[in-house]
């Protein structure tokens, strides 16, 4: 007798909350959501009330479908950052604003904090035992910590609109529900892009339009986003990246040049697909969020890199971080020293490990490299620095890839040995061969990548010429494949674990 499913198992699956299948943009559980939420977007969006808590309500609980019981933190953080800008605005005197901004400042880092780096902190004093030589203390035991999918987005999220509340570049917003849309608005809650609330404030009460535009570009956005997610960067991810950097000592160095040159694509394609389908899925709902990527491999400088990679968070670092260390306002040591400390807090932001650690480390030390070459590099015609730029740039952060993606430290060590390892031309060959859908995409992520900004910009535009109904057609016709590439293993996007 055929074993049938119950009736409530697929309900619950749409409803209830499974660490194993998270609700992601890539899965179909979210296509069929979006279409019921989108339909009922339609009906009330001329409302400002109703399309505010009917994507408030959802966003909650695409959090919870994302990160289940967490979505109280969520509500938490919200309530209080709301509370505590109110009560900063009215303070009466400097005083009393610096303690509230400060009040805000502690009770945000303090949440991240104990949910990202409580047993990162643990771990590292049990190791200073085998490293100092006068360090004995009982070993500490770690806690049964579970991070919050996005934390580090929407807190950092929550403290700007303080910050610039205490800075007074804002006003607070008088109305709860509306900054709770603000702090968790769907689209970028778990991965960005970190939007501002001066971008995003004034924009709730606006009236909602779509031009044929708008639409064109947001449905192009939500397809490439696809495409460079499910298509590309999961395949080559689950079929060869991920195997090489699990061992490498199994593999030639031919093996783990792919897998170097493979995770600079594979971590590109994913996270930049999801900021593009983010910025699609906003933008059918009339919101605009700031661009995230602009083709950061074609950067002629570590500067420029850090310009076009994740530029909502560079600029966060920017504007928060550096500047509130002193920027370039104290001398050319302080200048250096506050680069190097921003880019080295930026990689403890992305991961509670040394190795994230070090991966920002590398990157502070090259942009103060570069800030000390400055005078002599500007002296070379942009005509011949621009091709070596981009070569020199590109390794150095795929190098630094190697210690993000890596699990341990040993391993990336392995990693980097099996590289400089005998290259066997044969071996190769046969490796090619292998694998040739892995190879067929890698050229085209590059390649796609490699299209100048321009370029495309004008293939954006002449997708907005088609009509409606053929660009529906490409865009279900995209949806489906990427169903059926990802029914036997929905991957989640990299960028969830921080």
């Amino acid at each position: 007798m055929q074993h049938t499913e119950p009736l409530w198992n697929p309900i619950e699956r749409f409803f209830v909350f499974d660490p194993s299948q998270p609700l992601l943009f890539n899965s179909e559980v979210f296509f069929a959501w979006f279409a019921v939420i989108y339909g009922l977007y339609l009906l009330v969006h001329k409302q400002v009330q109703l399309r505010v808590m009917l994507l408030l309500v959802f966003s909650l609980f695409f959090y919870y479908k994302s990160s289940g019981l967490f979505f109280l933190l969520l509500i938490l953080s919200t309530v209080v950052n709301f509370f505590t800008g109110a009560w900063l605005h009215k303070a009466s005197s400097a005083t009393q604003r610096k303690l509230w901004m400060w009040f805000s400042v502690i009770f945000n880092l303090g949440l991240l904090g104990y949910y990202k780096y409580t047993n990162f902190v643990i771990d590292t004093i049990n190791n200073l035992q085998g490293v100092v030589s006068f360090a004995h203390w009982p070993e500490l035991t770690t806690l049964d910590i579970i991070l919050p999918v996005g934390i580090s987005f929407f807190t950092f999220q929550a403290m700007s609109y303080t910050i610039d509340i205490y800075r007074q570049k804002i006003k607070p917003i008088n109305n709860l529900f509306e900054f709770g849309f603000f702090i968790s608005f769907f689209p970028q809650l778990v991965a960005g892009p970190i939007v501002r609330a001066s971008d995003f404030l004034p924009q709730i009460r606006k009236k909602i339009s779509l031009s044929k535009v708008e639409l064109s570009r947001a449905l192009f956005l939500i397809m490439s986003g696809l495409v460079k997610k499910a298509v590309i960067s999961d395949y080559i991810s689950v079929n060869f990246v991920d195997r090489v950097f699990d061992n490498p000592a199994l593999y030639s160095s031919f093996e783990t040049w792919t897998a170097f040159y493979g995770y600079a694509l594979q971590i590109y394609c994913d996270f930049s697909g999801y900021s593009d389908m983010a910025i699609g899925i906003a933008l059918l709902f009339g919101f605009h969020l700031p661009d995230n990527f602009l083709a950061p491999y074609q950067s002629a400088s570590i500067t420029e890199f850090w310009r076009r990679w994740h530029i909502s968070l560079s600029g966060w670092l920017r504007d928060y971080l550096y500047i509130s260390l002193g920027g370039n306002r104290k001398g050319t040591f302080n200048t250096y020293r506050n680069l190097f400390l921003t880019m080295l807090l930026g990689g403890l932001w992305h991961g509670a490990s040394w190795k994230f650690v070090l991966w920002g480390a590398l990157h502070g030390t090259w942009l103060v490299i570069e800030r000390l070459l400055k005078p002599v590099l500007e002296k070379i015609p942009v005509a011949f620095r621009k091709v070596p730029g981009i070569l020199y740039t590109f390794h150095l952060v795929c190098f630094a890839w190697i210690f993000f993606r890596a699990s341990s430290f040993e391993l990336a060590v392995a990693f980097i040995q099996s590289m400089f390892g005998t290259f066997d031309l044969a071996l190769a060959k046969e490796v090619v061969t292998a694998y040739p859908y892995v190879f067929g995409l890698l050229g085209l992520g590059f390649v796609l990548h490699a299209i100048p900004l321009k370029t495309d910009a004008a293939i954006q535009r002449l997708f907005g010429k088609l009509p409606l109904p053929v660009m529906a057609v490409v865009l279900a016709a995209i949806i489906i494949v990427v169903i059926q590439l990802s029914s036997s293993q929905v991957v989640p996007f990299i960028y969830f674990q921080f």
